[in-house]
């Protein structure tokens, strides 16, 4: 059957805004223009797509069965000219990568480094933001490929998900300001210290507070802060016990930082490599990924 492009291109802006005028904003063209189009494509289909009133507009079955298949196709369609926007924009290939700040500097700058050595010419474009906005941003196609945390619920089956490696949520402190060496602290004892740990739109934050609350304990920290670099320094200071990820420390804990234990056990997270499959990479992109997956 030949269906022109463009009238699926109306559909999807309808069935997606369930709005003929706002379908005709985003496409820039007349009102009428768009009802026509739906109206033509409803009878080269021989199918009514959209139950229409003076009130609201919304899919018929075989409209909904449409919209499952249509919508990806014109998300690999429109994912596929921002990249050939993006390569123009820099004169020629470019990888956009995006991490938290604390995996950027602590997992992501020696393979930043190795990559830059191998291909210079490649423009590398570094987004620092919180592992549920990388996702988010991977899903928007305004990052090729993210390192996030894991669980994270912004990650989907639509990305390609791949593990990278494991690791540990510590409490650290000042042994000074608090000696608890020796000893396991329960939940419930920590929660009356004074915790420091990443603000509240952060996976880390949402992990400590599902695990206190699994133990039926009320987590109420005292400092929350976008920087886990700061978290380790104010715990240097005595300011309260930090909760961060364990390779955030390495090396670090000694004289003036110690791992309090915890009579509960963390269960491990991950890092992980994610992207879109479902589109084509190229060869320093190729090249990117495999640097993550070999480790080394």
């Amino acid at each position: 059957m030949d269906v022109n492009y463009e009238l699926y291109k109306v559909f999807y802006h309808v069935a997606k805004t369930l709005s003929f005028s706002e379908a005709a904003a985003s496409l820039f063209i007349s009102q009428s223009a768009v009802s026509q189009s739906v109206k033509v494509l409803e009878r080269r289909l021989g199918q009514v797509l959209f139950t229409r009133s003076t009130k609201r507009v919304s899919l018929t079955p075989e409209g909904e069965l449409l919209f499952k298949h249509i919508e990806p196709a014109i998300n690999l369609i429109t994912k596929g000219e921002n990249q050939l926007v993006n390569s123009k924009d820099t004169g020629g290939t470019q990888l956009r990568i995006a991490a938290s700040d604390t995996i950027c500097r602590y997992y992501l700058v020696p393979y930043l480094n190795r990559f830059h050595q191998t291909f210079p010419d490649v423009h590398l474009k570094v987004m620092n933001a919180t592992s549920l906005q990388c996702a988010q941003l991977l899903s928007e196609n305004a990052a090729d490929l993210i390192v996030a945390n894991s669980p994270n619920p912004a990650l989907n089956h639509s990305m390609q998900i791949e593990t990278l490696k494991e690791f540990s949520d510590i409490f650290i402190a000042n042994k000074t300001s608090y000696d608890y060496s020796g000893a396991e602290l329960s939940f419930a004892e920590l929660s009356t210290l004074p915790i420091l740990m990443l603000s509240k739109h952060s996976t880390t934050s949402e992990f400590l507070h599902e695990q206190f609350l699994y133990h039926s304990v009320e987590l109420a920290p005292a400092v929350e802060l976008s920087s886990n670099d700061l978290l380790i320094d104010l715990a240097k200071i005595g300011l309260g016990i930090a909760f961060v990820p364990d390779f955030c420390v390495e090396g670090k804990t000694g004289d003036e930082l110690y791992i309090i234990k915890t009579k509960e056990q963390l269960p491990k997270r991950k890092l992980v490599l994610a992207y879109d499959g479902s589109l084509p990479v190229s060869g320093p992109t190729e090249y990117f990924l495999n640097l993550l997956r070999d480790g080394t």
